[in-house]
């Protein structure tokens, strides 16, 4: 399936296929756990994403190892998806930016991410 979504102000759009989605993912690491996102739970290799910003909206955090890269917009301040650790360059999405999904109505499987 093809999915569209965005930050709230829309300065960070992208678009990705997956299956359909049904669950989400959240994880207990140190970030996750306090942003309390809810991911995909499939990553999404590069060539089925794709990602249009305007200017320099786009803004990355990286702790620990820095393999793992959350990419947020520095204008509206939402997460909107995540470069993974344990599969560097594929992209977990934030499910609450994309359309058509509301995450309240999912349920969620839960990664032990601060174990790793």
């Amino acid at each position: 399936m093809r999915y569209r979504g965005s930050c709230h102000c829309g300065a960070i759009q992208f678009q990705f296929e997956g299956p359909k989605i049904t669950v989400g993912m959240g994880c207990n690491c140190s970030i996750c756990r306090r942003k309390n996102a809810v991911l995909t739970n499939f990553t999404v290799p590069p060539e089925h994403m794709s990602i249009d910003v305007e200017g320099s909206a786009l803004s990355s955090y990286e702790f620990g190892t820095k393999v793992a890269k959350h990419h947020f917009c520095n204008v509206c301040g939402i997460f909107t998806f995540v470069e993974t650790r344990l599969n560097p360059g594929e992209y977990r999405v934030n499910l609450g930016c994309v359309e058509g999904i509301n995450t309240f109505e999912l349920s969620i499987e839960v990664y032990d991410g601060a174990a790793i």
